[in-house]
């Protein structure tokens, strides 16, 4: 369960302050309820082992900066205490899961009705390599599939990728060898096929091991080529996309419609019968982005969290409007989508609930 969330959304995407990953229980442990939320507050973490979950999964993290108790005498330690004593683990998928395909802001802007997304700033490609590999016809198949549980292969939802090609091998095995095919001093004509499959690079290691250990030949005939960054990527921060020609304050209005209802509200900053045609949003706090719109083709951008200055300077620059909507509305239109997800990726062998808890820390307004 724990290498298929992180397959998703790789610990190793986050950004380098955060604390992502399992936080508490056993990798190992078999896992046949999992929990969403947004917070790992008390209360849901009480939510969590009345519904005999195994695993919550949460977007933020628990723990940010150090501690030196976990103590149920406090908040945080309670949540730890009331999960470990009912024997549910916790993992934190946070701005790994900002950034994923199916991840945070592309869930928000989905939610949104927003088409043809794209990061608002593209993810750099994890540098991978090509494999080429020659093999007997016959051995062709298990060295392909130990390839690919070394991890070669994979892309996004799809595994097992790889590319095959029909053709002749010609080799004189030399005194001191040990051919699995042929007779010392004879020259050997084989049939081969040519296995290409992509790898990344952090990987490489291990994919040549279990090649080594597959293939029937002694000294295997390989290729190992470093590729160049494509320059493109479907993850990264935030997502832009179009919908359909509507005012500013229409689109207010299916903002409003489309998330959990909070005492925040949606605020906006616009003139409210501009015409919106291209919307940016990021998920969570994204003040960090209003320097990037300000010159984009962006309509409008909705995020969570702007502050008074910032949105000021922005609006006076004469760029996108701004919706400001509750940062727990925003970042809870990933629970169901991640929920939906595993479903479908592990049947009926799994139960997947999302947390009924409103973690938004506004309770009314005057």
């Amino acid at each position: 369960m724990v290498d298929l969330l992180h397959q998703w959304y790789p610990p190793a995407t986050a950004d380098s302050w955060d604390a992502v990953g399992l936080v508490l229980g056993d990798p190992a442990t078999p896992v046949k309820r999992v929990h969403f939320a947004v917070d790992p507050s008390p209360e849901v973490a009480a939510e969590a082992v009345a519904a005999k979950a195994d695993l919550l999964v949460v977007h933020h993290p628990l723990f940010l900066k150090p501690v030196t108790s976990v103590a149920a005498t406090t908040p945080k330690g309670r949540t730890l205490h009331t999960l470990a004593t009912g024997g549910c683990a916790l993992l934190t998928a946070h701005t790994n899961a900002d950034q994923a395909l199916n991840g945070v802001s592309e869930s928000l802007a989905l939610a949104l009705g927003l088409r043809e997304l794209s990061p608002i700033i593209a993810a750099p490609s994890e540098p991978s390599d090509k494999f080429v590999v020659f093999v007997p016809t016959d051995a062709a198949a298990p060295v392909r599939a130990a390839m690919a549980a070394a991890g070669a292969g994979t892309f996004g939802d799809y595994d097992h990728c790889s590319f095959s090609a029909h053709g002749v091998g010609r080799f004189r095995p030399l005194p001191g060898a040990a051919p699995a095919i042929g007779t010392i001093g004879d020259i050997a004509v084989v049939d081969e096929d040519r296995l290409e499959v992509l790898v990344p690079r952090r990987l490489r290691a291990q994919v040549l091991a279990a090649m080594r250990a597959a293939h029937p030949y002694e000294e295997p005939a390989f290729d190992i080529i470093e590729l160049a960054d494509p320059g493109e990527s479907a993850t990264g921060t935030g997502r832009i996309g179009t919908v359909d020609e509507m005012t500013l304050r229409e689109f207010a209005a299916q903002v409003a419609e489309a998330l959990p209802a909070t005492e925040h509200g949606v605020r906006v900053g616009g003139d409210p019968d501009r015409i919106v045609r291209r919307v940016a949003v990021c998920g969570g706090a994204g003040d960090f982005l209003l320097d990037r719109l300000a010159g984009s083709d962006a309509d409008v951008y909705l995020t969570s969290d702007l502050r008074h200055h910032p949105a000021s300077e922005f609006l006076e620059k004469g760029g996108p409007a701004l919706i400001d909507v509750a940062h727990w509305a925003a970042e809870s239109t990933w629970l169901p989508v991640v929920r939906q997800r595993l479903a479908e990726a592990l049947g009926d062998t799994v139960e997947c609930t999302v947390s009924a808890v409103r973690t938004d820390p506004w309770s009314f307004r005057l």
